[in-house]
């Protein structure tokens, strides 16, 4: 998946994180496990489960068709694929939204970018926020962000987009309860991982635009994957639970 412009983040200092984030990414990542647990008992998995229905699985289409959409929160995903030659070891991936009707009203698209048009509809504007990249036996490999072609999405400073993870829910029971849970619960899970993948995103096209000096960067097709992560749910698991053991064994707070 990576190319050129692709940057990647230091490890997360687990230890420097305030005790209430760590028992937050701790529980998110307890409703990741769990929902994970209930599917393996009848041997499904998250993309497994979303996908039950689909029929055909075709490269490049969304899935479920629509999106999934929550009209309280304004949060959206779906679900696709890539030619395989184009993510190795990759069966699919999701991306994740937030639309402006769910953000707080300070936050706006950037007008700095060189095509900056008004959105034509008040809910139009949305921003991604992260892709999450999952293997063929339905487990999540990768977190990336992108450059904005690729999702068609309105441009917000990172800064921006770091503050609407607060507002990223999918509280619906369709496609898939647990589905939606798990998707939710990711970005509580990886939230500090997340945020530094975005800082690194808008650093990525910042270095691109100087290397190449393309007309414009955000739809220059050469820079696809902005930043990237390998993960892996129960080593992150592990490094909160030793944290905060870390933590209450010196009487911390």
């Amino acid at each position: 998946m990576k190319d050129a412009g692709t940057l990647t983040i230091d490890p997360v200092d687990f230890d420097s994180l305030p005790t209430d984030r760590l028992q937050a990414m701790l529980a998110a990542g307890e409703t990741v496990q769990d929902c994970q647990r209930v599917l393996e008992k009848t041997e499904d998995n998250i993309v497994g489960e979303l996908l039950k229905s689909a029929g055909t699985f075709f490269e490049w289409q969304h899935y479920p068709d629509g999106d999934v959409y929550d009209h309280e929160t304004h949060a959206q995903y779906y679900y696709h694929a890539h030619p395989k030659d184009e993510r190795p070891g990759e069966h699919g991936h999701f991306h994740t939204f937030l639309r402006p009707k769910g953000m707080p009203k300070n936050v706006k698209p950037s007008r700095a970018v060189p095509d900056y048009k008004r959105p034509e509809a008040n809910n139009d504007a949305l921003s991604h926020l992260i892709a999450i990249s999952m293997d063929r036996r339905g487990y999540a490999i990768k977190l990336f962000t992108t450059n904005r072609w690729v999702t068609g999405e309105y441009w917000y400073r990172a800064s921006d987009v770091v503050k609407l993870l607060d507002y990223f829910l999918i509280d619906i029971a369709q496609p898939s309860w647990p589905v939606n849970k798990w998707v939710s619960a990711m970005i509580g899970l990886y939230r500090p991982q997340i945020e530094a993948l975005i800082q690194s995103r808008d650093e990525s096209i910042d270095l691109w635009a100087k290397g190449k000096k393309p007309d414009n960067v955000y739809e220059d097709r050469d820079l696809e994957v902005t930043s990237e992560i390998d993960i892996d749910v129960a080593d992150q698991m592990s490094d909160i639970r030793a944290a905060l053991a870390r933590r209450k064994s010196r009487g911390a707070a």
